[in-house]
């Protein structure tokens, strides 16, 4: 007969620079304060991130003569790619569908205005028939230079798609986004949601028009996907909606088994300080979002009084929830270099982000026009950035929890937006629920 434990430590993991306490509602502010410093276009009268100015203002004119303003940079450049774009506003979306009831009224308010600005963008990219824009801006050009979104003079060449030619995961992906978002705006602004749900909806309708396979590790970053789909399929079967999707909760136990260390079925790995790791940069954008799934996923099996057999080990909602706290609490300075990843937060924090923006002077302090080449002075000092982006999360250290502070190592040092975005979902989590017991 096998023996089964209930597990609440899932790990001990070696010894690390603690904190008393975490100030998650501060956190959750600066988290959502982020998305204003990504802004493209004309930049609202309460914008806060005053070192941001207009940029972009001519997007979708060059060549097929539509607006293409407004959205996100997705990262220390000046591109706005769309799938990217579209995962975020997912992201951001399913956080307030999840946990928007925790958030303090004037944060969810914030949280809402980060995805509108998001899918208003969204919007304009499915504004013409069996056609979609999915990117604006030359990447080569623009990561051959160094300037301010305010500044750019690279191309900004957009990128379109028209059916039947290919483009399944970003059509998909924006219509996830806009189906996510109307459930988010559905209690504060019917009309709106409404917009996005037909939106969604059409966009569906015409998804099948660009042909290509539709992979599982194509619908969120890096392979998020089937948990995604797992999850939400797994929601349907424990409210009762749809009893034949039972298959979603072995699926999605699985990927919970493979986050327990002393599971017979673990293969994701960690750093000997506790990060979950996996190789190839921008780890952090991992961290985040498996730990949104957790506390999904745990809360999912909280409402049914329910666990996640592991082989030898019997994991409760309580025991996700902790490896979702470890993660937490290490990105926001319980770690061997004793420093926060999230800019701002804290008082150890990097200093010189891979972030144009952030890390050239703001039209106020130097109103100058700085070309392309100009600003390489400004990448190439060793001086901290000159703006402080309040809420940015970096990609993280590496494997062996080393993090250098450098803003030439874009792997570790750049921000983005699909970092962020569930990293909002955990936060307002723990900020209603700092203590766990």
């Amino acid at each position: 007969m096998k023996l089964h434990f209930l597990l609440f430590i899932p790990i001990i993991f070696l010894p690390l620079v603690h904190s008393t306490h975490h100030d998650y509602s501060d956190a959750l502010s600066k988290s959502i304060l982020f998305f204003e410093g990504q802004r493209s276009g004309v930049l609202p009268r309460d914008q806060r991130m005053q070192w941001r100015a207009d940029s972009g203002l001519s997007d979708g004119r060059s060549i097929y003569d539509t607006d293409l303003t407004g959205g996100y940079y997705d990262a220390g450049d000046n591109v706005k790619f769309g799938f990217p774009m579209a995962f975020t506003t997912t992201m951001l979306a399913w956080s307030v569908i999840e946990f928007g009831e925790l958030m303090p009224p004037n944060e969810l308010r914030n949280a809402l205005v980060a995805i509108r600005w998001a899918t208003d963008y969204l919007l304009k990219t499915i504004s013409q028939p069996n056609r979609i824009f999915v990117q604006v801006g030359d990447p080569y050009m623009d990561h051959n230079c160094w300037e301010r979104p305010e500044d750019m003079d690279t191309a900004r060449t957009v990128y379109a798609v028209d059916a039947p030619s290919p483009a399944s995961e970003v059509a998909a992906e924006t219509a996830a986004a806009l189906a996510a978002s109307s459930m988010a705006f559905r209690s504060v602004d019917p009309w709106y949601a409404e917009t996005l749900l037909r939106s969604s909806d059409r966009i569906f309708q015409f998804a099948d028009n660009f042909r290509g396979a539709y992979s599982d590790n194509a619908h969120i970053r890096d392979g998020v996907c089937p948990f995604y789909c797992d999850f939400s399929g797994y929601q349907e079967v424990i409210e009762g909606n749809m009893y034949n999707l039972q298959s979603y909760k072995a699926s999605a136990d699985s990927f919970m088994c493979s986050l327990i260390p002393d599971s017979s079925s673990s293969h994701i790995d960690y750093t000997p300080g506790g990060l979950i790791y996996k190789p190839g940069g921008s780890n952090l954008q991992h961290t985040t979002t498996i730990s949104f799934l957790l506390l999904v996923y745990a809360n999912y099996l909280e409402r049914t009084s329910q666990t996640v057999n592991c082989g030898n080990l019997i994991v409760s909602p309580l025991s996700l929830r902790t490896i979702a706290k470890k993660q937490v609490d290490y990105i926001l300075g319980d770690n061997p270099m004793g420093l926060s990843y999230m800019v701002g937060y804290g008082n150890q924090f990097p200093q010189r982000i891979h972030h144009r923006g952030s890390s050239l002077p703001s039209l106020k302090d130097h109103p100058e026009f700085i070309a392309c080449k100009e600003g390489s002075d400004y990448f190439n000092s060793t001086n901290p950035n000159p703006n402080v982006f309040v809420g940015a999360i970096v990609g993280g250290p590496g494997e062996d929890d080393v993090y250098g502070d450098d803003r030439a190592d874009f792997k570790k040092s750049e921000p983005t937006t699909y970092i962020n975005a569930p990293f909002v979902g955990v936060l307002a989590f723990f900020a209603a629920n700092p203590n766990l017991s």
